[in-house]
């Protein structure tokens, strides 16, 4: 029986910066994008919460 290509396990999707994207699909580039969104959330949400902490700090300190 044969292997149909929804069965095989999918090789996890990585984006280095700069990397060339000419042998690239546009599914992939897409996928790339929304990758690279869903880590820039990720980032901006770690820096919230550093942002509050900070603040924190220097609020009991400033007292």
């Amino acid at each position: 029986m044969p292997m149909e290509d929804d069965d095989r396990p999918r090789k996890k999707i990585s984006h280095e910066i700069g990397q060339d994207l000419s042998l690239l699909s546009v599914e992939e580039l897409t996928e790339r994008v929304a990758l690279l969104k869903t880590e820039i959330a990720r980032l901006e949400g770690a820096t919230t919460k550093k942002r509050a902490s900070r603040d924190a700090a220097n609020s009991v300190f400033k007292s």
